[in-house]
């Protein structure tokens, strides 16, 4: 049995606490901020010391992560050779550790491998150590080119499944429960046929306790077709996205039979034709009801509505986010939400190409968003850059979301015709000041945010149980980064895993909030997010070096709709909250 799901109500699932430091004190100043109207977080002067260990040590060597990806790569120059690379955390054994999807690519009619195409899924051993298991977990073959991955239990039995998206189909993996999986695409309905699907979310669009699957595909495509041909300076080069149609999402009902039905038609979601690439679950108006946002590659992005009857309507054009402020669309590949400025509402982060920059728009709780690209300095660091996974995430812990990226271009032959672009590309860890603005830790951050990389999918998750989160990047062709943030555990924290009973196991939909604080601090468990990839569900609430308590209370809005309040939680470990129904 699990060491965390063995465990019931608010049990901790583990008894160890970490040393507390005030590295990174931060207070909380009531009022409203003069540029952005909103509320304000100021760190004081003492606060902007470097950081004396590096944020993150990559660790991937003496992890014994060996696995590399193919991309196919050929003179054809397929566009899809360019494109995947998606990974997950997930504890797949429920043995209380994050393990590790990685989904590799495939050949192309001009780009073969010299051995088999395999993902790579590694066991977390504990102190740092992972093998991979994918072999006897029967998960290392696809028959399609492999693009991303979305993680969930979609049966409610506590196993966590796998969905692969790719071309020309997907693969659905279900979790036996004894350490192997069992493909079951065709029995569910999923495969998704013909197109090539990019990223997925598991979300509970109807709230009947069972997760429904959404499926972003990019554009119309096939190996035997026509193909655009594009060139530099007598060189083939790969072609924008433009060249290609955009084609619509596809939504699958979870029939709580192992089974899945489209309802694309049904839902509406055959009408939204793009170049979708994004997507990431959360609850935009907070009514109680998971709303997508969607990101596509020269298409106008998506802000979907849940209309709690099985319809969703684009809310985009009003809330100013399918376009750029001239009306031009941006070639989104990225995604995340959460609530970056404090307020209780979730913001939106979304990569882009290379002088587009980097894009965050802010919610006040009603539309439109705002556009804080560039008053958040984020347009300064990203400008030069192809961004792909991009995740907030509170790396120290000091309870202000930061955020971190990762980027690399498509064309070699960008470095002739742009000096300051380079083809490969720094990762960047952007620090929340709490003023609005974020600055680039590349000098703290450690030796990987001055190498440069072709990076694509991000996930993040505490693979060590820490409370610091951690993170884990593809790259095309090559092996993946581990990343183990050395500096998160220093403040206090607390995680939290739900366990949904009326609502999907997962608890996917939910929202928490941090009472005991004073800052307003929130949380959703989300899914979808960065790029290609899935992340640890548990969420981690850093409370600062202002914070003295030993202990912390959090509401939780259940996905069901059902409200909890938890009792004391002791700080410095995870708890594990399991819904209790209303009487």
């Amino acid at each position: 049995m699990s060491r965390l799901l063995s465990k019931i109500h608010n049990e901790p699932v583990r008894q160890t606490t970490y040393p507390l430091s005030s590295i990174t004190r931060r207070g909380f100043l009531k009022g409203l901020s003069a540029s952005l109207g909103l509320p304000a977080l100021m760190r004081s002067a003492a606060q902007l010391q470097p950081f004396v260990t590096p944020i993150f040590s990559e660790i991937t060597e003496t992890a014994g992560i060996q696995w590399k990806h193919f991309s196919g790569a050929s003179p054809d120059r397929y566009l899809i050779e360019t494109m995947g690379g998606g990974v997950g955390f997930f504890d797949f054994d429920r043995d209380g550790l994050l393990d590790i999807f990685l989904v590799n690519g495939g050949e192309t009619p001009h780009g073969k491998s010299s051995g088999p195409v395999r993902n790579a899924l590694y066991r977390n051993l504990g102190g740092g150590k992972f093998v991979d298991v994918s072999q006897e977990t029967r998960t290392a073959s696809l028959s399609s080119y492999g693009m991303g991955v979305a993680v969930a239990d979609y049966d409610n039995d506590g196993h966590p499944d796998l969905f692969v998206t790719g071309y020309p189909s997907c693969t659905l993996f279900h979790n036996n429960g004894d350490g192997t999986f069992k493909e079951v695409t065709q029995d569910a309905g999923v495969a998704n046929s013909g197109r090539w699907s990019s990223g997925a979310a598991w979300f509970d669009y109807d709230r009947d306790g069972y997760l429904d699957l959404v499926v972003c595909n990019y554009v119309r495509f096939s190996f035997d077709g026509p193909q655009p041909k594009c060139d530099y300076d007598g060189v083939r080069t790969y072609c924008e996205q433009r060249g290609y149609e955009g084609m619509p999402l596809t939504l699958f009902h979870n029939n709580r039979n192992g089974t899945f039905t489209d309802v694309s038609r049904e839902s509406g979601f055959d009408r939204f034709i793009g170049r979708a690439l994004g997507v990431v679950t959360i609850d935009l108006d907070d009514d109680g009801w998971p709303d997508l946002v969607v990101t596509r590659d020269g298409s106008p992005n998506l802000l979907l509505m849940n209309k709690h009857d099985g319809t969703f309507e684009d809310a985009a054009l009003a809330a100013e986010f399918a376009y750029d402020a001239d009306g031009n669309t941006k070639a989104g590949m990225g995604v995340d939400s959460a609530d970056f400025t404090g307020t209780g509402h979730p913001d939106i982060a979304v990569t882009n190409f290379n002088y587009e920059c980097e894009s965050l728009f802010l919610n006040s709780g009603q539309f439109p968003l705002v556009d804080a690209s560039r008053s958040s300095h984020l347009c300064i660091h990203t400008r030069v850059n192809v961004g792909w996974g991009t995740h907030f995430l509170d790396f120290d812990n000091d309870g202000l979301l930061d955020m971190l990226t990762v980027t690399g271009h498509i064309n070699e032959v960008v470095e002739k015709s742009h000096g300051e672009i380079s083809y490969r590309q720094s990762p960047l860890l952007l620090r929340n000041t709490g003023r609005g603005t974020l600055e680039n830790m590349a000098a703290d951050a450690g030796p990987v945010f001055s190498s440069r990389y072709l990076a694509r999918g991000l996930a993040v998750g505490d693979f060590n149980n820490d409370g610091a989160i951690d993170a884990i990047f593809t790259c095309i062709g090559d092996r993946p980064v581990l990343l183990q943030n050395n500096v998160g555990s220093r403040n206090p924290w607390i995680g939290i895993q739900l366990v949904g009973t009326k609502s999907n196991r997962d608890a996917i939909g939910a929202k928490l909030t941090l009472l005991n604080s004073n800052r307003k601090s929130i949380r959703w468990v989300s899914s979808g997010a960065s790029y290609l990839s899935s992340h640890d569900l548990r969420v981690i609430f850093g409370l600062g070096a202002d914070f003295h308590g030993s202990s912390a209370l959090i509401e939780i809005r259940w996905p069901s709709g059902n409200i909890q309040q938890t009792p004391a939680l002791a700080v410095g470990q995870y708890h594990v909250i399991r819904e209790e129904l209303a009487k």
